[in-house]
């Protein structure tokens, strides 16, 4: 059997696939495993958690483990000692989510484009159709992620703390969250993955997006998005699509079009879910 996973910080999607017939057989899920944000024990803690995944241990023979935080040696390593450490009888591969958002919107092995992850992290690459060119090194939510959903969930945050933020959707941002001072404190500074506690209040920006508060909003993050990221590649986007993976940017889709006008890029394939797409790779492949 072969377990393929695709993980960002908030979630983690498995599929376990039956090797003789190329079919999937399971679906699962967890809590994200970001090994640049979680230790050791709490990696282990989150697979062994799950009785889906523990009843599995001794019938996978690989392991191909698409996810954020894997894109430098240090956590990479991490995470594939952990994952060999549960199932142990499996060959384990560990890249990071980049690949899997490449091999979800371009199927076709010999396809190039620019691919932008919008989820709860944000990162930009171009494929060549062999391999990956990233001209920006990410350094996670605190210094980048634009667009992402930590990003747009800081800036609610801020806009209630600073008034800033229309008072119809005030009242109902302070009933849909817990927004005490304490609360919001405590999870960004004592708790493990800030960046998905914050990721989380995006869902209410998704949800009043028709609103020009929302709209504006959003639109503000994707040019930042663009400009920072989309706009390194400029030779690349001339000649190829800019495909889109994420919930984030699934969404968001004609927000993300309307910013692909301004700044002159084509858009190409939007991806809710990065793990169907890796499935179709791995049965191709």
């Amino acid at each position: 059997m072969i377990l393929i996973a695709d993980s960002g910080s908030t979630k983690c999607d498995w599929i376990v696939v039956d090797k003789s017939t190329g079919s999937p057989s399971q679906k699962i899920r967890t809590k994200g495993l970001n090994p640049a944000i979680l230790n050791t024990d709490e990696l282990q803690g989150i697979i062994t958690r799950s009785t889906d995944l523990s009843a599995l241990r001794d019938t996978i023979s690989e392991v191909h483990f698409y996810g954020a935080g894997c894109g430098t040696a240090k956590p990479k390593a991490l995470l594939t000692v952990v994952l060999k450490q549960v199932f142990a009888h499996a060959e384990v591969s560990v890249k990071e989510d980049t690949m899997a958002a490449i091999h979800a919107t371009m199927p076709s092995q010999n396809e190039a484009g620019v691919v932008c992850i919008l989820g709860t992290g944000s990162n930009c690459s171009f494929y060549d159709g062999k391999n990956t060119h990233q001209k920006i090194v990410s350094l996670g939510y605190t210094l980048m992620d634009d667009a992402s959903g930590n990003y747009f969930g800081k800036q609610l945050i801020r806009d209630y703390y600073f008034n800033s933020m229309p008072e119809d959707l005030k009242i109902s941002f302070e009933k849909t969250y817990d927004l005490t001072p304490d609360t919001i404190k405590y999870n960004l500074y004592k708790q493990p993955n800030p960046n998905a506690y914050l990721a989380q209040f995006a869902e209410f920006l998704v949800h009043n997006r028709e609103t020009d508060y929302g709209k504006n909003l959003i639109l503000k993050g994707m040019r930042l998005f663009a400009e920072t990221m989309i706009l390194q590649y400029a030779e690349e986007i001339k000649k190829h699509p800019v495909h889109f993976a994420g919930s984030l940017a699934f969404f968001c889709q004609d927000e993300i079009n309307s910013v692909a006008k301004e700044y002159g890029f084509k858009t190409g394939r939007f991806i809710k879910r990065p793990i169907d797409g890796l499935v179709s790779f791995h049965t191709k492949n």
